[in-house]
């Protein structure tokens, strides 16, 4: 599984961080960064749980 970042609809709010801060960060500019090529099977749960908490369906997942 992958997350896939759609950054022209990201507002900034930040949820998906709180939620797999090891997953995902904001940038400086308030821009997610994927920190994983694959989201690891035990951290599935966050991924799922940060994609989502985006109120503008910013994130994805691919499997």
């Amino acid at each position: 599984m992958k997350i896939d970042v759609d950054s022209t609809r990201c507002e900034g709010y930040g949820f998906c961080e709180e939620r797999a801060g090891d997953l995902v960060r904001l940038d400086e500019d308030g821009i997610p960064e994927i920190l994983v090529d694959t989201v690891p099977e035990e951290r599935a749960d966050a991924a799922r749980s940060a994609v989502r908490s985006c109120p503008v369906a910013a994130l994805k997942l691919a499997e």
